[in-house]
């Protein structure tokens, strides 16, 4: 997308990220600082790429399948993780790779890996190594506990994350068995406080002139999220924790079914709640001792929730929010996944986009996720379709470090990229 003449440059444009992750935490960070602008390239090794690549569904010229059938089926999680980023090949366990890896490091502002505890330094790419090349250099780690774990087990995955750090006992009725999160939170969360910090450190870089190791566990980032609930506080007091579809100690606050859905109806204040009532036609309640401070509307939840549920129960959906809408009480519809991602307005904003396959274009039926920031200054988000393979080689290795082409062919023959 080409920027409109009153706007700016891309925030990051002339940051240069060296990108050694895979699968998704590392890559959603990545892909945040490329549509920011920034030059990201994918590093990845020639023999065993990043293991999204084989990730199903597939995206093709016959559309999307389950299964890889041609050569150009791309996955559609690198479809959405690689967009705007370069694509090179390296082996760093080959003789040879070393040299190129630091003259990678020479050219970058910023290196992002997120390979378990150890790992980096063990293959001699860890930020020691790296800031002896570049001392400007921000390396951002992304790992399951922390770059300097130790233990047994220092490998994590979004549902062990999302075990240990509490969230699986936030949701559902009390009780219940743990509830996971659809949503790979903990893979999703700790990214954001990733690019959060790599900016910051950026920032002093530019002022200091000294980079620094900025390092984000998941397992940190997510219990931070679960801390900001006072779920130990609450318990310890006597209150249920895992209260389901609703909230009592913010009543009105929940999800109700309707004739034909469910409707999320947020009401925490007095005057929300007074518009409620109106638009249930039950002005009486108002006035009535139970619900008339967010205290007594705790104490009696119950009887509360009860009325919500048979008024919303009686109603379709729509029904329910254009009353609430008429006086002005927040609330939505709980909608599937596929319908969340096809809102116009969403997709206007950028947001939402269509995927774009590298070979064969945009396909309207695959939406995936966009940058959900707007800038009234400058130009943001994705306009390349993610790369194959190495693409990318000889720009970077060519263009950007100065290799010529024999020096390209022969690091080809000694398998180093």
């Amino acid at each position: 997308m080409a920027p409109s003449p009153d706007k700016q440059p891309r925030p990051l444009e002339g940051i240069t990220v060296l990108d050694f992750t895979t699968a998704l935490a590392g890559p959603y960070a990545t892909l945040l600082l490329a549509g920011l602008g920034a030059r990201v390239i994918k590093v990845e090794n020639p023999r065993a790429p990043d293991t999204a690549r084989a990730n199903a569904p597939y995206l093709g010229a016959d559309g999307v399948k389950l299964v890889k059938e041609r050569e150009d089926d791309v996955s559609l999680a690198i479809i959405e993780r690689a967009r705007n980023k370069d694509a090179i090949t390296l082996d760093l366990k080959v003789p040879g790779a070393a040299a190129v890896f630091a003259d990678l490091v020479r050219h970058a502002n910023v290196l992002v890996e997120n390979f378990s505890a150890g790992t980096a330094d063990r293959i001699g790419i860890g930020y020691a190594a790296a800031s002896a090349i570049n001392p400007r250099l921000v390396y951002t780690s992304i790992s399951g506990f922390g770059a300097n774990a130790t233990g047994t087990q220092n490998k994590a995955m979004d549902t062990i994350v999302q075990a240990m750090s509490g969230m699986m006992m936030t949701s559902g009725e009390a009780g219940a068995p743990p509830m996971r999160v659809g949503v790979p939170f903990g893979d999703l969360s700790a990214p954001l406080f990733a690019v959060i910090g790599t900016l910051a450190a950026l920032r002093q870089a530019e002022a200091t002139g000294r980079g620094q190791h900025v390092d984000v566990s998941l397992l940190g980032a997510l219990t931070s999220l679960v801390a900001c609930e006072p779920f130990e506080l609450l318990q310890r007091s006597g209150q249920e924790t895992r209260t389901g579809n609703v909230l009592p100690r913010l009543g009105a606050f929940g999800v109700f079914a309707t004739a034909d859905g469910h409707v999320a109806i947020c009401a925490p204040t007095d005057a929300f709640v007074g518009g409620m009532f109106r638009a249930m036609g039950r002005t009486e309640l108002v006035k009535d001792p139970r619900f008339t401070t967010r205290d007594a509307r705790v104490a009696h939840s119950g009887a509360l929730y009860d009325q919500m549920r048979a008024w919303a129960g009686g109603l379709t959906t729509q029904a329910v929010l254009d009353r609430l809408a008429e006086h002005g009480v927040p609330a939505g519809p709980v909608r599937t996944p596929h319908e969340a991602v096809s809102d116009p307005r969403l997709l206007a904003r950028g947001e939402i986009q269509a995927a774009q396959h590298p070979i064969h274009g945009t396909n309207d039926e695959a939406l995936i996720g966009g940058l959900p920031i707007v800038m009234s200054g400058s130009t943001v988000g994705f306009d390349r379709p993610a790369p194959m393979l190495g693409e990318h080689n000889h720009a970077v290795y060519r263009d950007l470090l100065g290799y010529s082409d024999a020096d390209v062919e022969r690091l080809k023959r000694e398998r180093v990229i």
